[in-house]
Formats: structure tokens, C-alpha cells, sequence
């Protein structure tokens, strides 16, 4: 089984770094890289400070996800750096946080069929196909 899940580096998230009372949204790019059942890896123009606290927000879901966590390392990445944020959650945050990832999956999955197939299709549709082609190799909890 693996430890780390892997994801489309197309999936946008908003990283927004938490002070005493302010809340900062980080501007540039920032995309999804990794996850475990411990925190996550993404890819940001911006450096981040060790030791930081943030949110992490994926808007590209309806409603919007959002889980806190404790930036742990930075690495520079080309022009990049990539964060590595163990969260501060629940179990049920973490049970919300699997679902997400399958929808981020499928959403990614939607994108490839109309840029590389043509096929526009519904969210429902990407989903029954995507979960009959994809979800006995999703690594279970």
C-alpha cells in the first residue's frame, strides 16, 4: 500500500497563512502534490516559513474544503518550493479529506477527457466511469 498518494499537479489550492488575528492568502500558484493520511505536499511560487501555520483550501470542489496544518519543510523546487503541511484534523476531517481527494481525481479526470477525447461529460458520468477504471487501485485509509 502506499504511504503517499499521488495528484495532478493541475489541482489548484489556496494557501492561507494564519498570525494572531489576520488570516494571509499566499498569491501566486499553488497546486496540489502529495497527500498522506498526515499532511501534504504542494508546490507554491512563495516561500513559506517552517514552523507556520495555514490553511489549505480547495475551491475546485462545491462546497470548498479547508483543513489547518503546520508547514514542516520547504524545499526550492526549479522556480517553485514545495511545502510539506502535516495537518491538524480530526478523524472525520481526514475521512473528509479522502473524499476530496477522489474528487480531485475525478475532476482531473473530467479535464483529460475533453482535452484529450473531446468528451465534455457530466460530473456524475466522470464519476461512475472514473470509479469503475480507478478506485480498486485507490489505496484504502
Amino acid at each position: 500500500m502506499r504511504e503517499y498518494i499521488r495528484h495532478p499537479s493541475s489541482i489548484p489550492v489556496q494557501l492561507i497563512k494564519q498570525e494572531e488575528n489576520t488570516k494571509d492568502a499566499f498569491s501566486g500558484i499553488n497546486t496540489l502534490n502529495n497527500v498522506s493520511l498526515g499532511g501534504v505536499s504542494c508546490f507554491t511560487t512563495n516561500p513559506v516559513e517552517i514552523g507556520h501555520f495555514v490553511i489549505m483550501k480547495v475551491d475546485c470542489i462545491d462546497p470548498s474544503f479547508e483543513i489547518e496544518g503546520k508547514v514542516v519543510w520547504v524545499k526550492p523546487s526549479n522556480d517553485m518550493f514545495e511545502v510539506g503541511i502535516e495537518f491538524i484534523a480530526t478523524k472525520e476531517k481526514l475521512f473528509l479529506l479522502r473524499m476530496v481527494e477522489q474528487i480531485c481525481h475525478i475532476e482531473h479526470y473530467r479535464t483529460e477527457l475533453l482535452n484529450n477525447e473531446g468528451r465534455d461529460i457530466s460530473i456524475e458520468l466522470a464519476a461512475k466511469e472514473w470509479i469503475e477504471k480507478h478506485a480498486k487501485n485507490f489505496p484504502a485509509i
